[in-house]
């Protein structure tokens, strides 16, 4: 079952075509990746994914609805969550305070950033925010400083308060970027697990070839803004269509 169904989208930035006719199906329970080389499209479509931009023509559906013209916290609203890639956290609070915010938020409904001592007396949200530090393996650090940590751990406490608001579709824009190999190696295992335990769609967009085939079942591949195939990872892999997009001749 397709839970987000791209269709026809095309936009335009002056004179160049960012997207033409884009047509993606993402199935319900599954990670889909989105590849291609730099210029493709693939910020462009994940940016009017999440609201904030508006195609020229097209749709876009999540879970039967459109998201199209909903502000970016009213797409949040509907399930969708977007991990950025650079972590954006609060840098000058606590890992705890961090994640407290959205615990916040997903209750009344708005992001509050004051009286965050006194949200903090409130045991059931608490109790919420520490069982997702210990989600993602966070729990340790909980007093710790968020701009004194290190990538792969900011990424972590993104995670964290994406996942308190209960997505149903996970929006990664490359993931790893920037992260050391042992970094990258834990993100790759944090997101299995998130997986595994949740059951939770997602979209990824990532250069890595590494952690897109370590973690895709269906992959799309833009080229110049158009969808060129998509298939399963051990099919795109060697697929004619491909290798001449990326090497420059086909392959017969």
């Amino acid at each position: 079952m397709s839970i987000l169904e791209v269709k026809g989208v095309n936009k335009r930035f002056g004179g160049l075509q960012a997207l033409g006719d884009v047509n993606l199906s993402v199935q319900e329970n599954t990670v889909h990746a989105i590849i291609g080389p730099n210029g493709a499209g693939k910020s462009t479509l994940l940016n009017v994914l999440v609201g904030k931009l508006i195609p020229d023509s097209g749709s876009v559906m999540f879970d039967g609805q459109s998201v199209l013209g909903r502000k970016p916290h009213e797409i949040a609203q509907m399930g969708i969550s977007r991990v950025f890639q650079t972590p954006e956290i609060f840098a000058d609070l606590s890992v705890m305070e961090n994640v407290l915010i959205p615990c916040f938020a997903k209750r009344d409904g708005a992001f509050k950033l004051h009286g965050i001592e006194s949200v903090s007396t409130e045991a059931g949200i608490v109790e919420q925010a520490e069982k997702m530090l210990d989600e993602v393996n966070m729990l340790d650090k909980r007093n710790m400083t968020a701009s004194a940590m290190s990538r792969g751990d900011k990424r972590r406490l993104e995670m964290a308060m994406c996942l308190v608001q209960e997505p149903r579709l996970l929006l990664l824009d490359e993931p790893t970027a920037g992260m050391a190999r042992a970094d990258t190696e834990n993100t790759i295992q944090l997101l299995k697990d998130i997986r595994t335990q949740r059951g939770i769609t997602m979209a990824i967009i990532e250069h890595d070839m590494n952690v897109v085939f370590s973690l895709a079942e269906r992959i799309t591949v833009l080229a110049q803004g158009t969808p060129l195939v998509e298939d399963t990872p051990d099919k795109i892999k060697d697929h004619p269509k491909v290798r001449e997009a990326y090497l420059g001749e086909a392959q017969v």
